[in-house]
């Protein structure tokens, strides 16, 4: 029989908050983090704006000789895991540390390592070329340079699956500690992609919005009025652990994680497949996982990104896995307050769905004003709801096809 896995910590750090209490807080007052981009000067750029986390000083956290070492989004990972870690209370001993492990996935990586560094090379010439770009860079070391901060010596990953990396990181994570091989996870994702080439590559793409005059409007899933997502930044990592692991140190329990679905659609690197057909499987996947039916989810937190395509074929996808309940169901996209945190995005809303579960509040989906006709789903348009919640879903789809779908449970003795 498999373990069952609870979550215990959170932290998030993205660009409407710092910390998970001030991130759901102003999530739940429907507050945009999404602004005019000051990381460079996007004046030229098709899109000027971005979700930017604001005021983060990475010294908290880190010591000065480090911190020119890694990339931001480890700088961001650093943060976000030391947050989960403390809410969790968990202390790592040389007993326990074999079976604590780190899955900390991102999509990019070091992206603005990689720019500045190439620049020093043409401008300079290879002796230019820093000795730590590869380790600054590289998507397992937000993972490495967090299991070495704590001592975590059980398993040590990353996912890199596009915009769905830090689902399937969690949800690895679940695996991993239902089977046996880890008693505890620091798990989720982290991304750091607001840099010349991030912004004007999606913009090349034609997939950000181009609403540079209204920056907390951009982002507005479902809306007849959406021309795109906006790209943000930050981090949500989670505290998982074994049941009875984490009651016998007294840990305080704040969901639990039942369900895990992957699927991959087979159809194109960037759409969609037709009729939301691996959004549906992956849904119904996690569902069968769990052992839950579908009318006893009361709520979603959407893959939800603001684009045309992809807002109208999650809406059919769930349609499909709900049947009659997916108008009963609650579904909303805080990615219209965060941006999209691309390969953070999957561990930042795992945060959002297991906070709902503990404070039995829905987050809102911000500048819903217009809803498209073809998507008529309770989005939970512009205000939090208090609602009665056992079961919450988070939806991740990701370039290439790759989906994860991620079921928590309400806690109760």
């Amino acid at each position: 029989m498999e373990r069952r896995v609870v979550v215990t910590g959170v932290g998030l750090i993205c660009s409407v908050g710092n910390t998970a209490e001030e991130t759901w807080r102003n999530v739940l007052a429907g507050k945009s983090g999404i602004n005019r981009i000051t990381h460079f000067d996007a004046g030229e750029f098709a899109c000027q704006i971005a979700g930017e986390v604001k005021n983060f000083d990475p010294l908290q956290f880190i010591e000065k000789k480090e911190v020119k070492k890694m990339g931001r989004f480890i700088h961001l990972a650093i943060a976000a895991a030391d947050e989960a870690m403390k809410s969790s209370g968990l202390q790592i001993t040389p007993e326990t540390a074999p079976e604590i492990g780190v899955h900390i996935g991102s999509g990019i990586g070091g992206f603005e390592i990689l720019e500045r560094e190439h620049s020093n090379l043409i401008e300079g010439g290879p002796r230019k070329i820093s000795p730590f770009f590869i380790p600054a860079m590289l998507v397992n070391l937000a993972a490495g340079y967090v299991s070495i901060r704590y001592g975590a010596k059980g398993p040590n990953e990353a996912t890199c699956t596009a915009c769905t990396s830090s689902a399937h990181s969690v949800g690895d994570s679940f695996r991993i500690i239902a089977r046996g091989d880890a008693d505890a996870m620091i798990a989720g994702g982290s991304e750091a992609a607001v840099t010349p080439l991030g912004v004007g590559a999606f913009a090349a793409m034609r997939a950000l919005s181009r609403r540079n005059d209204a920056p907390q409007k951009a982002s507005r899933p479902w809306d007849s009025g959406r021309d795109g997502f906006i790209i943000g930044e930050g981090a949500g990592v989670l505290l998982l652990e074994e049941l009875e692991f984490a009651r016998r140190r007294g840990a305080k329990i704040l969901a639990e994680i039942v369900g895990y679905g992957m699927s991959g659609d087979a159809y194109h690197i960037t759409a969609p497949a037709e009729n939301g057909d691996g959004a549906y499987r992956v849904m119904t996947k996690a569902l069968k996982d769990a052992g839950v039916q579908p009318q006893q989810v009361n709520y979603i937190n959407a893959h939800g990104t603001s684009t045309e395509i992809g807002d109208k074929l999650e809406t059919i996808a769930i349609k499909r896995a709900f049947g009659d309940h997916a108008h009963k169901l609650a579904v909303s996209s805080t990615k219209s307050m965060t941006g999209h945190l691309l390969g953070g995005a999957g561990g930042l809303e795992a945060g959002f769905t297991v906070l709902a579960l503990r404070d039995q509040i829905l987050p809102p989906t911000a500048n819903l004003e217009n809803p498209d006709p073809e998507c008529d789903l309770d989005y939970v348009p512009n205000q939090a709801r208090k609602a009665n919640v056992e079961y919450a879903m988070s939806n991740s789809f990701g370039f290439g096809g790759t989906n994860g779908a991620l079921l928590f449970r309400r806690w109760t003795e």
